[in-house]
């Protein structure tokens, strides 16, 4: 448990049997009333965000989220076994937690995993990857590095925008958040 005044972004708080992290808080003393608590919160699993205000000094539950640095090893069914690099511990993610990250997530790859209570709660990748491209349109004469994009399929596949000039074979920087093309590696 934790009041109020203990509030820090990133902290996980357990609200209603949901899990829910503090994206942003605001202590406010207004002239006439007692003081109260603005925050906005994320809910760890679904990615809603709300905004809710505490009165200060109100006591809140707190989460014990524990992120790991694991590798990915395999997909086995519907899903991705991952193995702690510490303990070499293996724990099953499901594919729906692992989510728009399966685009990016190569065998012996690294990720951070969160777990609540031995639940996986999200994964997060590096903010960009290396792909090989697996098929892509070949690129005409006269293609230019400020041409226009085309579709090109990686290792994963994922589709990703290239430049014209790209070619099947060549392996490609890949922003894990949106997946844009960041380069050549």
């Amino acid at each position: 448990m934790a009041t109020t005044n203990d509030l820090k972004n990133g902290l996980v708080l357990n609200l209603d049997g949901d899990l829910w992290s503090v994206v942003e808080f605001q202590h406010v003393k207004p002239g006439k009333g007692g003081a109260f608590v603005r925050t906005t919160l994320k809910n760890v699993l679904s990615g809603k965000v709300v905004d809710k205000t505490f009165n200060a000094g109100t006591k809140v539950e707190t989460a014990t989220v524990d992120k790991r640095t694991m590798q990915y090893l395999y997909l086995d069914g519907e899903d991705f076994v991952f193995m702690d690099l510490d303990t070499f511990d293996q724990i099953t993610v499901p594919v729906g937690t692992v989510g728009e990250n399966a685009n990016y997530l190569l065998p012996e790859a690294e990720a951070t995993v969160a777990t609540h209570e031995g639940v996986p709660l999200y994964i997060e990748l590096p903010t960009s990857v290396f792909l090989e491209v697996t098929y892509t349109e070949p690129g005409l004469q006269g293609d230019r590095s400020t041409g226009g994009t085309k579709p090109a399929t990686v290792e994963t596949g994922a589709t990703v925008n290239v430049p014209l000039f790209i070619t099947t074979g060549e392996k490609i920087k890949v922003d894990t958040r949106d997946g844009r093309y960041l380069g050549r590696s």
